[in-house]
């Protein structure tokens, strides 16, 4: 495994802004997450997350073409894993994740605000604010609640029915993330990560982190977890007896008799 240092990521990403700074149709690029507006969290374990922002009709070309990165550092490995984008790694062990956007398009994507690492003159200093915020961020309480009850309650009526792994998500990965947005919205500190409650929770909520290996204790142990996220719950939030109750007879149901 290749460690890059901070100082690498960043010199990289200025790199590729440089590459598309010589393209007469790229118009920004846009550092998100720890090499955007959070730097401080940068590390040796640390990637490239990013956007190119390039012409009306050219997007195509960018996505098919990779020489603007291919030119910055030889390329090992990509795979396009959505429409957009691919994950890529370069030949020297820097790894990156990024989309390639058309500016009429970014109006429509939810993200958390970037930093502008290049952008043409005549775009706007304002790009890597997002116009659509993101929404898993903004959910309320009630809906988070509400979710996590009733994964805990699918999850256990598929532990009857012998389907392990399938409850396995519902309860110590739907819930548990439903659980982690509740206990960010019950405080005041900042947000974590918008797209993913479990980023950095281990540092930002160390006492419900030292809870979660009740919650999560793996295959064949889907009961025993569901109690553990039933009994953090209550003990947190004001929740509908009816459904703990129910939750709790799937609990101690023997399996042997499902």
């Amino acid at each position: 495994m290749t460690m890059n240092k901070p100082a690498d990521l960043l010199r990289r990403l200025d790199e590729i802004g440089r590459s598309l700074a010589q393209r007469k149709t790229a118009q920004a690029l846009i550092g998100l997450g720890s090499v955007g507006r959070e730097t401080e969290r940068l590390d040796d374990y640390s990637d490239l997350d990013f956007f190119a922002i390039v012409a009306a009709g050219t997007k195509s070309h960018y996505l098919d073409d990779l020489a603007w990165l291919s030119d910055v550092a030889p390329i090992a490995f990509r795979f396009r894993n959505t429409a957009d984008g691919y994950k890529l790694l370069f030949d020297d062990g820097i790894f990156c994740e990024f989309a390639v956007f058309e500016l009429a398009e970014l109006a429509t994507i939810p993200f958390a605000e970037g930093r502008i690492v290049w952008k043409a003159d005549d775009v706007s200093d304002t790009i890597a604010v997002p116009q659509r915020s993101v929404g898993a961020g903004e959910r309320s309480a009630e809906f988070h609640l509400g979710e996590a009850l009733t994964n805990l309650y699918v999850g256990l009526m598929r532990e009857q029915r012998g389907e392990t792994m399938s409850a396995l998500r519902f309860i110590q990965t739907y819930a548990v993330d439903h659980l982690l947005r509740l206990a960010e919205l019950s405080t005041e500190a900042p947000l974590g990560d918008r797209f993913d409650p479990a980023r950095r929770v281990e540092r930002r909520r160390p006492q419900l982190a030292a809870l979660l290996p009740t919650m999560l204790q793996g295959y064949g142990q889907n009961r025993a977890s569901a109690r553990a996220i039933l009994h953090y719950l209550a003990a947190n939030f004001d929740i509908n007896p009816a459904m703990q109750r129910e939750i709790l007879d799937l609990c101690d149901v023997d399996a042997a008799n499902g």
